[in-house]
């Protein structure tokens, strides 16, 4: 019985990975500078040019925001946004 070799997963070059941190400050910088949107509530983690987002917005207007400020950044593949919509407190 013979094993075959897998192909291993080329690692990220160096250039990717400040390309990838530079698009998360990006972002986060962005989130925070618009007042509309709560850069402290939301996780920005950014692998190969797309973007997840995650946390906790004020409502589905914020949530949709936080796409459309993701997606003007540069470099920017796509957007996954699985923030949650916090239920209002008066529905509690």
């Amino acid at each position: 019985m013979t094993v075959a070799k897998t192909a291993a997963e080329k690692p990220a070059s160096l250039e990717e990975k400040i390309d990838d941190a530079s698009i998360t400050a990006q972002v986060k910088s962005s989130l925070l500078s618009h007042r509309s949107t709560s850069a402290l509530k939301t996780k920005v983690v950014t692998v190969d040019g797309v973007v997840t987002v995650t946390g906790i917005a004020k409502n589905a207007a914020e949530k949709s925001l936080v796409t459309k400020l993701a997606n003007d950044i540069n470099g920017v593949i796509s957007v996954v946004n699985d923030m949650t919509i916090a239920v209002p407190v008066a529905a509690r």
